[in-house]
């Protein structure tokens, strides 16, 4: 079982277009979707796709047609009561794969709401093998949120070996703020967020590849277990106590890039989960983001979808 929270959830609205964006104006949709969003949701729906155990946790209005979306998605979650509807997000994607993105900050959240939501991720994290703390913090929940999660399912007892092991994925305070305090398992930042992370820039004299793996080594082991820092269309880089890799991806037609970093932590854990080492691990993560880029708005890649094509691994 791999147990998410998705703290600020969200419907994806996609609408794709034929042409490229023109700022100030008017042109003609080709298509829109709306998907059950948030970045642990899609997680949660990509393992489930794969055949593994998931289940959601998000705070979610009792009156929220959202409950409907995600039963109809077939994600299995854990609700907890809040009021206000959850929050819409838009993404303009064109025929070239270019993306823009609109995030909504969503509802205000109030302390016992965050005080519920952790209590929910406790009793639903007993005897899971990872817990996926990803996405955005909503307003009125602390920096230190997610911190504060860890340390109630470690308190609960979880960390003397019949709990998870913990998976951040999301970005700025919130994330510089588990590295400082939470020593999670696992963080998958992007190459921009781990650069924000460690408050320096990447060294342009490097390729990047080399550039992220020597900025992720001044945090793994010593602040966090591995980072698995996610490239685009450059493939990932995984840095663990034992070394560091990076992989490319197979050739990808890209039409969103929308859930494609949710989608390579999900196919990180399915290999994790299987028992595979590093190298499998971070080729898994690889072929699902790419499926996940290949397909559009923010559907869940399922094995069917995997490219074909060689992921080429090599040690750093």
């Amino acid at each position: 079982m791999i147990v998410t929270l998705t703290a600020n959830p969200s419907l994806d609205r996609t609408v794709s277009l034929s042409a490229p964006l023109r700022a100030g104006e008017v042109q003609n949709a080709d298509a829109v979707r709306e998907d059950a969003g948030g970045k642990g949701i899609n997680v949660t729906r990509v393992l489930r796709g794969s055949g593994a155990a998931s289940t959601a946790v998000l705070p979610l209005d009792p009156s929220d047609p959202f409950g409907a979306v995600l039963r109809a998605a077939d994600v299995p979650f854990t609700p907890v009561a809040v009021h206000g509807a959850t929050r819409a997000n838009l993404t303009l994607a064109d025929a070239d794969g270019v993306t823009t993105k609109i995030n909504l900050p969503g509802v205000t959240r109030t302390s016992a709401d965050g005080d519920a939501l952790i209590d929910a991720v406790v009793a639903a994290a007993a005897g899971a093998r990872w817990l996926v703390l990803a996405g955005s913090l909503p307003p009125g929940l602390p920096d230190t949120f997610y911190v504060d999660v860890i340390d109630a399912v470690r308190g609960a007892g979880f960390d003397a070996g019949v709990g998870p092991r913990i998976a951040v994925d999301t970005s700025g305070p919130a994330l510089r703020e588990v590295v400082r305090r939470g020593a999670p398992d696992l963080i998958k930042p992007n190459d921009e967020e781990l650069a924000e992370l460690a408050g320096v820039s990447l060294d342009s004299g490097l390729a990047l590849p080399e550039a992220v793996a020597a900025v992720a080594a001044g945090l793994v082991p010593a602040r966090v277990g591995a980072a698995f820092v996610t490239l685009g269309g450059d493939g990932a880089v995984l840095v663990t106590a034992d070394g560091a890799w990076h992989g490319t991806p197979p050739p990808t037609r890209v039409r969103s890039t929308v859930g494609a970093g949710d989608s390579s932590l999900a196919g990180f854990l399915l290999a994790e989960s299987a028992g595979a080492g590093p190298e499998e691990c971070l080729r898994s993560g690889i072929r699902y983001g790419s499926a996940a880029a290949a397909l559009p708005g923010t559907q869940a890649p399922t094995p069917d979808d995997l490219l074909p094509g060689d992921v080429p691994v090599r040690r750093l």
